[in-house]
C-alpha cells in the first residue's frame, strides 16, 4: 500500500508533469475563495458523503486531498480509502505549506 501522506513538492512535480490525478480541496467555499491551487476541485469536507458521485470518475486515479493545514484532508483521505477508493493521499501541511514552500503568491490566512 502506498503512503497515505504526500508532500507539497511531490504534488507540484505531478502538476508540472500534467500527471493524471485529482487535487481535491476539502475546505469551505470562503477558504477556497481566499486562497486556492489552480485546477483543484472544491468539495467541502462535510459535503463529500452527499457528493461522492462527483468523485466516482476518479475512483481508480490518484486523488490528493488538501485543506488548510492537513487535518481535515487526512480525515477525508481515510474516509475515501474506507469507501473503497484505492489511491488517495493527504497533502501534508495543506495550502499553508503550499504557500510557504511552493507558491508565495497564495495568500496565507
Amino acid at each position: 500500500m502506498q503512503n497515505i501522506e504526500i508532500n507539497v513538492q511531490a504534488v507540484k512535480a505531478m502538476l508540472d508533469a500534467k500527471s493524471d490525478f485529482l487535487l481535491l480541496d476539502c475546505r469551505t467555499p470562503a477558504e477556497h475563495a481566499t486562497a486556492n491551487i489552480p485546477n483543484s476541485m472544491l468539495i467541502p469536507m462535510n459535503d463529500i458523503p452527499a457528493r461522492i458521485n462527483e468523485l466516482e470518475p476518479h475512483r481508480e486515479s490518484l486523488i490528493v486531498v488538501h485543506c488548510h493545514h492537513g487535518g481535515r484532508s487526512l480525515r477525508v483521505t481515510e474516509w475515501l480509502l474506507a469507501q473503497g477508493f484505492p489511491n488517495v493521499q493527504n497533502m501534508t501541511g495543506g495550502i499553508d505549506a503550499w504557500s510557504e514552500q511552493i507558491d508565495p503568491t497564495v495568500p496565507k490566512y
